[in-house]
């Protein structure tokens, strides 16, 4: 089985791992999931990290060929259009990116956001297949953390998005709108299908209690025996219940509302206006409907 060359890049604020990953044989090479840089109080949108991406590839001969995202995140801002301008890789994602559209279009009501996934380049079926340079790509569709997400399997590795975390801390979430734990339970049975020595390269680490290093690689055999959510052994029935009672208690990520209204146009903003700013929707709810001002 083939060996890509794989190098990580954390971004801390968003405990986010972006990988360049690469072909020996012939230098081309791939990013997935970068890192645009974005400070929600000032609302300052930032390059480095995705520039500490070009500069790895241009300093060790690496010839940037595409842009891969496991899904359209939740809690980090997408780089890809920025990759993208500097080197010409068109962006893919999954298909059912468009189901994500959908469901968020009238969510911030973007009148102008197109559902047909025509923002992105590419849009991966479950089970396509494409080179990177001489390296093999297989798709799987693992959706339960959202209906969107994908794996990407290169020779002995597969990059994961959010469907696992380190076997010490378990699994993504499954209460955004469109996900489900028993569909996330189902999607991390087949990953944990491939050979046990598959290495799995995650999307995140938040570090689990006891740990005190970060860590994104793991394999499908360590998993199986240690996953704390999802180690042999446990039933479908057991996890989704699991699942659904954290979820209940976690607290929504801090760049979701700019994050999605980002991530599902393939990483571009909504067109800036006559005074040269962009702006992102920030949609309010009042608790109790009748203490709302009217007029």
């Amino acid at each position: 089985m083939s060996k890509p060359f794989i190098e990580a890049f954390f971004d801390a604020p968003t405990n986010t791992i972006s990988y360049l990953v690469g072909d020996p044989a012939t230098h081309a090479a791939a990013v997935i999931d970068p890192v645009l840089d974005f400070d929600v109080a000032s609302g300052i949108a930032d390059t480095r990290s995705a520039k500490r991406i070009l500069a790895f590839a241009a300093e060790h001969g690496w010839r940037i060929e595409m842009v891969l995202e496991t899904h359209a995140h939740a809690d980090h801002l997408s780089a890809a259009p920025f990759i993208k301008a500097h080197t010409g890789a068109p962006i893919g994602i999954g298909a059912h990116i468009r189901d994500v559209q959908r469901i968020f279009r009238p969510v911030f009501a973007m009148t102008d956001l197109k559902t047909d996934g025509s923002d992105f380049d590419r849009l991966y079926e479950d089970g396509d297949r494409f080179a990177i340079g001489e390296l093999m790509v297989e798709v799987l569709h693992v959706p339960g953390h959202t209906p969107a997400d994908v794996a990407y399997v290169i020779g002995d590795a597969a990059f994961v998005g959010d469907t696992l975390f380190m076997p010490d801390y378990g699994t993504a979430r499954a209460d955004f709108p469109g996900g489900d734990a028993r569909t996330l339970y189902r999607s991390i049975r087949r990953l944990l299908a491939l050979p046990d020595e598959t290495r799995l390269f995650l999307c995140h680490d938040y570090k689990a209690p006891g740990r005190e290093e970060y860590r994104w690689e793991t394999t499908v055999g360590e998993q199986r025996r240690s996953s704390v959510h999802v180690h042999d052994g446990v039933s479908e029935e057991a996890f989704v219940a699991m699942r659904e009672n954290r979820d209940a208690g976690l607290a929504v990520p801090k760049l979701l509302l700019p994050s999605i209204q980002v991530n599902i146009r393939a990483g571009h903003f909504a067109e800036a206006t006559a005074n040269g700013v962009t702006y992102l929707k920030i949609p309010v709810k009042w608790r109790d409907a009748g203490d709302q001002p009217k007029g």
